[in-house]
C-alpha cells in the first residue's frame, strides 16, 4: 500500500527471527485446495504451520492479528498462520535477512515492484498451478496482473491505491483554487506551481506554512521523483521496447522542477530531511497546505484526529488543528499524458532453498488467499479507504460504515482510470538491476539535489552514467 507502499506510522513491533522458521517439510496427500472461503473439513488433513511477516498494512491492522489468526485455524483446523509483525522501516531489512539465509517467511506483504528482484534470487513461489479458479476469479484482473512476473504468478494483491496529493480544504479555498475541477481535470506543473506559491504563509524571513510538503526521508526516499516521472512520459522505468526511460531529457526536465519548488520558498528547504511521520504532522499541524504522497487512508486519520480535537481528547496530534482532507492529483509536465501511480501491495508467497511439498505450496496459497480476500480485506480495505478489489471483499464489507468525502471518492475513481499499467513483460534481470540503480544512484543523487549539494544536470549526468553501464548504450533511451 508499500507500493498503498508507505502507509501511515506505527510503533515497530519486534520479536525474534528464529519464530519464523519456514515450514516446508509437511506431507498432505488429501490437501483441501477449496477457495478458502469455505472449509472441505470431511478429510482429515496432516498439520502444517504457514508463516507471515507483515507490517502495518492499515493503522489498525496489526491489532487484529490474533483474530486472523484464529479465524484462519477455525477455517483449516489443521492449519496454523503464525504472524511476526514488521515496522515498515525494517520490513525489507527483516525479509531480506530471512532470504539470505535461505529460510524466508512463507508470505511476505510487500510492494508488486519488488517481486522481480526475489524472482531473480529463486526464492519466491509461482502459485499458477495451486491457486484454484475460484481465487483468481475472485479479484479485480488489473490489479492481479501487478502480482505477476512472466508467466508466473507470485501471490495475490491486497489492494490497488493511487498515489496522490492530499490538500487542506480551507486553505485551498483561502488560495482561489478550484480543487473540484482539479480533482477531475488535473492541472499541468505550471499551474501547480502557480497555486503552491499561494498557500505559503511568510512573516519575514519565517515561513509558517509552505504551499508542498513531500516526504522524501526513510522509507519514503524513493515516492516522490518516482511519482512525478509517470506524469512526464516515463509512465514506467522501461519502454515498450524495454530501453531504460530515465535517459530521456524529460528527465531532467523533472529533475530541475523538483529543485524549482524548493527555491521558489514553496517547500522546505530541509525536504531531504522530512519523513513520512513529519510530513503528515506538517499536514494536521496546519503547517503545509497540500501534502504528498497522499493516501486515502490519510483522509480517515484526518477524520479520527478531528473527532479528537472535537472530544478535546488529549491524544490528537500536539498542536493540531481540524482539517478536512482532499485528494488531489499529481501535475503533469511537458504537455504529457497525465498517469497515476499505484500502489499494489499484497501477499507475496515465498520458497526456501528446498523445493516445497505441494501440499505445502497449496497451503500456503490458502493463507495468502485468506490475508487477501473476504472478512481480511474488507476490514483492511476499508481502514485504508481504498477500493475493494475483490468480489468476497465487496461482500463482506456491505455491512461496513465508512464515512467518505464523496469529492474524494470521485477523484480516486477518476485518478484510477489513469492507472499506469502492470509490466509483467519486463525480464527479472532488467528490474532487478532497476531497482539496483535506484537504490545506489537515484536515491542518494535524489537527496544531494534536495539540500542543493548537486545540480539537476549533475544528477541526470550520474543517472545517465549509471544506466549506460548496467544496460549498454543500446540499452537506454537516446534523444
Amino acid at each position: 500500500m508499500k507500493k498503498l507502499r508507505v502507509l501511515a506510522s506505527v510503533m515497530a513491533l519486534s520479536l525474534s527471527l528464529t519464530t519464523l522458521a519456514a515450514c516446508g517439510n509437511n506431507t498432505n496427500n488429501n490437501s483441501d485446495t477449496n477457495s478458502g472461503n469455505t472449509n472441505g473439513g470431511a478429510k482429515t488433513e496432516a498439520k502444517d504451520t504457514i508463516t507471515a511477516l507483515l507490517p502495518p498494512v492499515s493503522p489498525t491492522y496489526q491489532e487484529n492479528f490474533e483474530q486472523m489468526a484464529k479465524d484462519f485455524n477455525a477455517l483449516y483446523p489443521n492449519l496454523t498462520l503464525k504472524i511476526e509483525p514488521a515496522s515498515w522501516e525494517d520490513m525489507t531489512q527483516k525479509l531480506d535477512t530471512q532470504v539470505n539465509a535461505g529460510s524466508p517467511p512463507d508470505i511476505a506483504f510487500i510492494p508488486s515492484e519488488g517481486i522481480s528482484k526475489y524472482v531473480e534470487q529463486g526464492m519466491v513461489m509461482d502459485i499458477k498451478d495451486a491457486a484454484t479458479p475460484e481465487m483468481i476469479g475472485d479479484f479485480e484482473p488489473a490489479p492481479l496482473e501487478y502480482m505477476k512476473s512472466g508467466e508466473g504468478i507470485y501471490g495475490f494483491p491486497a489492494y490497488m491505491e493511487a498515489h496522490a496529493l492530499g490538500g487542506n480544504k480551507q486553505f485551498l479555498e483561502e488560495a482561489g483554487i478550484d480543487y473540484k475541477n482539479v480533482q477531475q481535470n488535473g492541472w499541468t506543473y505550471d499551474q501547480f506551481r502557480e497555486a503552491i506559491k499561494k498557500g505559503v504563509v511568510k512573516s519575514g524571513d519565517k515561513t509558517s506554512r509552505y504551499g508542498f510538503v513531500f516526504a522524501t526521508a526513510g522509507v519514503a526516499s524513493k515516492d516522490y521523483l518516482s511519482i512525478l516521472v509517470k506524469n512526464a512520459g516515463m509512465p514506467n522505468a522501461f519502454t515498450t521496447d524495454l530501453k531504460y526511460a530515465y535517459t530521456s531529457k524529460n528527465f531532467l526536465e523533472v529533475l530541475k522542477s523538483v529543485r524549482q519548488l524548493i527555491d521558489d520558498g514553496s517547500m522546505p528547504k530541509e525536504l531531504s530531511s522530512v519523513d513520512a511521520g513529519k510530513r503528515w504532522n506538517m499536514f494536521l499541524t496546519g503547517q503545509t497546505m497540500i501534502t504528498g504522497k497522499g493516501l486515502a487512508t490519510f483522509e480517515n486519520s484526518a477524520n479520527k484526529n478531528n473527532a479528537k480535537i472535537d472530544a478535546k481528547d488529549g491524544s490528537a496530534v500536539e498542536g493540531s488543528i481540524k482539517a478536512d482532507y482532499i485528494v488531489l492529483p499529481v501535475p503533469s509536465f511537458l504537455g504529457e499524458k497525465a498517469v497515476t501511480t499505484v500502489a499494489v501491495d499484497g501477499y507475496v508467497t515465498f520458497r526456501g532453498k528446498k523445493e516445497p511439498t505441494a501440499e505445502h505450496k497449496a497451503n500456503v496459497v490458502k493463507a495468502a488467499y485468506f490475508l487477501a480476500s473476504g472478512k481480511v480485506a474488507a476490514t483492511t480495505s476499508n481502514d485504508l479507504f481504498v477500493a475493494h478489489i475483490t468480489k468476497s471483499g465487496k461482500e463482506a464489507a456491505a455491512s461496513m460504515t465508512v464515512n467518505r468525502n464523496p469529492d474524494n471518492i470521485a477523484a480516486v475513481e477518476a485518478l484510477l482510470k489513469n492507472a499506469s499499467p502492470a509490466r509483467p513483460d519486463i525480464p527479472t534481470d532488467l528490474g532487478a538491476k532497476a531497482i539496483k540503480l535506484q537504490d545506489e544512484v537515484i536515491v542518494p543523487k535524489l537527496q544531494a539535489l534536495l539540500a542543493g549539494e548537486i545540480t539537476p544536470e549533475e544528477m541526470y549526468e550520474a543517472v545517465k552514467k549509471g544506466a549506460i553501464d548496467k544496460f549498454g548504450k543500446d540499452g537506454v533511451v537516446t534523444e
